[in-house]
């Protein structure tokens, strides 16, 4: 019996089938439409400057030591150009800088903001194409957003992997502090990946507070389009490059064939360049410091080197020594601070 009436059943299904084939008539193809197939872009709202989330850290102006004594030179317009002290450390200058209102190193707020528009590209979804003739060196624009915490930006990945979402626009600039691009920016989320780009993030301190930049890192023809290496971490499946460039990584997360110079090492840099050109001497005529009888205020402002095992240093810029705990506040090249004990520490003032 139980046999039976599987077979009734089947017959009856069956002749469902046979009927509903007859009134369709023949099969008919068709395209699923690109709104259903093609996964919406998350839309964001336009912002000027960063929205903290998070705990804001800003340190105060009177402890960042970092101040300029640059001068107009004849038939200039303007002063804290290239050459510029707070420049070359990557930090605009402040209140306490003699360069008056001709001074070219302002915050990133109250620079002009490379033309730009938004385009659509072959493979990289949409980009960013300059509008206008840049120079190297010179600022693009800044890279803003929402800054969150690790937990906060932890939770927001696993969301979007969840939805199937490949499009991150997040960007470290200190520990446990991240710019979220995705719901609130500006144009820079844009701005595609190349393994051969022309421009660069840098870390700034703005007023106190540490900002990213993007600068050109070549001469960029109006037209052209602008690119960072996103110098990605991996976050679930890999990515395929298709930027193009002939040294072309073919993976986001692929490492550099070459070791590559952080961006934002700029004391190093500084460090280097003086060395090179002159202007500064590592262990000068001068009377030499000793680490330990060391003057707690004549050396706010001054760049120094530490010495490390293995050959290796780091370089760093005094800022203000603390009474209390006898210690130096020294600002490094990545951008954090820490207290230090100069008596403890293997230093050398790298010197006018």
């Amino acid at each position: 019996m139980p046999a039976a009436k599987k077979n009734s059943d089947n017959s009856r299904i069956g002749h469902a089938f046979n009927k509903l084939l007859k009134q369709i008539g023949n099969p008919v193809e068709f395209e699923l439409p690109d709104w259903f197939i093609k996964p919406k872009a998350i839309p964001y709202v336009f912002i000027k400057r960063n929205i903290y989330l998070t705990k804001r850290i800003k340190r105060r102006l009177e402890d960042d030591g970092i101040f300029c004594s640059c001068t107009a030179s004849p038939g200039s317009s303007g002063v804290c150009d290239r050459d510029c002290h707070c420049g070359m450390l990557l930090s605009s200058c402040s209140s306490g800088c003699k360069c008056g209102n001709s001074c070219l190193n302002k915050p990133f707020q109250n620079r002009p903001v490379k033309k730009m528009k938004l385009v659509q590209t072959e493979k990289c979804g949409a980009g960013i194409v300059a509008d206008e003739d840049i120079k190297r060196g010179e600022f693009v624009i800044e890279y803003v957003g929402e800054v969150i915490d690790d937990k906060t930006c932890e939770e927001r990945l696993w969301k979007m992997k969840h939805l199937g979402e490949t499009n991150f626009y997040l960007c470290e600039i200190n520990r446990d502090m991240v710019i979220d691009a995705t719901y609130k920016g500006n144009k820079s989320r844009y701005i595609n990946h190349s393994c051969c780009p022309n421009t660069e993030m840098q870390k700034w301190i703005i007023d106190g507070e540490t900002r990213i930049g993007i600068f050109a890192t070549r001469d960029i023809k109006k037209g052209e389009n602008l690119t960072y290496d996103y110098q990605f971490v991996q976050f679930g499946a890999d990515q395929d490059c298709h930027c193009g460039a002939a040294g072309c990584r073919r993976k986001l997360g692929a490492k550099p064939s070459k070791p590559k110079i952080s961006s934002d090492a700029a004391l190093k840099l500084v460090a280097c360049q003086f060395y090179q050109n002159g202007d500064l001497h590592i262990g000068s005529s001068q009377p030499p410091y000793n680490q330990r009888q060391i003057c707690p205020q004549c050396c706010i402002g001054k760049v120094i080197r530490i010495s490390h095992p293995k050959n290796e240093s780091s370089f760093g810029i005094i800022r203000r020594f603390d009474e209390y705990s006898r210690k130096h506040s020294v600002l490094f090249e990545d951008g954090e601070s820490e207290f230090i004990d100069m008596a403890k520490v293997d230093w050398e003032l790298v010197t006018d």
